[in-house]
């Protein structure tokens, strides 16, 4: 299937007016514009563009709220309760990244939990914004089921990523994204739409056979990374993400890919230090000399240090866009 090439302003501009078109505000339109496209910089499309339609489909019916306000409900020194009010996940994130930026100024590290929340994209787009102002940065999310239990067949968790995030001396800080399923559930989806088929080992199907079917493996499960040490990893980040923020666990949230259904309801859990503080002032020159360490090896690099090069190629070139998925989109726009 040929591409369609888009540049970025282009890019946002049509994000903002579908889903205006579909009962989203501006405000909220521009922030998940934002980062829709830089996941579309990244190359991890499963969290860019191909995501328009459902997001669309979902602020029309209602079961995302387009116009949400997501609000602290609650705060203590050092810690905040973020109500994303059934809305888009990015908004709600935009409002943590400044609140934890304010906080860990006074204590050091601070932390955000947020619940009534959507599907979030990147994590590490998440991470990487806070690590840009400076500090270090963990985020957890869990999504509807998609990963069973180990020895399991039926889905229980999501596939729950996690982003670490740090800052450095020059450049880009170091950004580790990883969904705990063996690959991110939008790829499957991306080889859905592309009609393409996926790597044996990534899923299931709904009768616990393996598959290398996109559409069967989105009706059955994922396989967790690392198998039984991955599937207790993935155990951990539900209960940060869920029940520490009081959220609905994977097998009680709706889908992120359909308009129908109550909202999905699942939580995150952002953390962030001052890493100058905890390192008393050595942690940008220690960070240095890893990194210099790490890369004496032949054939060795720093994780995330190729979305610098991707991200200037598409700046230079625009966005590489399915031809199919274009069509939808414009549809969408008319």
């Amino acid at each position: 299937m040929p591409n369609i090439t888009i540049t970025t302003t282009k890019a946002q501009t049509l994000i903002v007016e579908i889903l205006e078109r579909n009962n989203t505000s501006k405000a909220n339109a521009e922030s998940v514009a934002k980062a829709l496209i830089a996941a579309e910089m990244d190359c991890q499309r499963g969290h860019g563009l191909s995501r328009l339609p459902s997001y669309a489909a979902q602020s029309a019916s209602g079961k995302v709220d387009g116009h949400a306000t997501p609000l602290i409900v609650d705060q203590k020194a050092a810690a905040i309760r973020i109500d994303a009010a059934n809305g888009f996940a990015f908004p709600a994130f935009d409002l943590a990244t400044k609140e934890l930026i304010k906080l860990t100024a006074d204590s050091g590290m601070a932390a955000a939990s947020i619940f009534h929340s959507h599907h979030f994209g990147q994590a590490g787009y998440h991470a990487e914004r806070l690590a840009e102002k400076g500090l270090v940065a963990l985020v957890f999310g869990n999504s509807p089921q998609a990963i069973a239990p180990w020895g399991g067949s039926k889905g229980v968790f999501g596939t729950n990523p996690i982003a670490f995030a740090a800052p450095r001396a020059s450049g880009l800080p170091l950004l580790i994204d990883l969904s705990l399923s063996k690959s991110a559930r939008g790829k499957v989806m991306v080889a859905q739409q592309k009609g393409e088929s996926i790597p044996e080992g990534w899923a299931i199907d709904e009768h616990g056979q393996a598959t290398t079917d996109p559409s069967a493996a989105l009706k059955g499960t994922m396989l967790p990374m690392g198998d039984a040490k991955g599937a207790a990893l993935v155990l951990m980040v539900e209960i940060l993400a869920a029940s520490l923020s009081g959220a609905n666990f994977g097998y009680e949230a709706t889908s992120f890919f359909t308009a129908e259904g109550e909202p999905p309801g699942v939580g995150q859990l952002i953390i962030a230090f001052d890493p100058e503080f905890f390192s008393g002032g050595s942690f940008t020159r220690r960070m240095e000399e890893l990194v210099e360490e790490i890369l004496k090896q032949d054939n060795t690099r720093i994780p995330g240090s190729g979305r610098i090069t991707l991200r200037d190629k598409a700046c230079l070139e625009g966005l590489q866009i399915p031809e199919n998925l274009m069509i939808e989109l414009n549809i969408l726009n008319t």
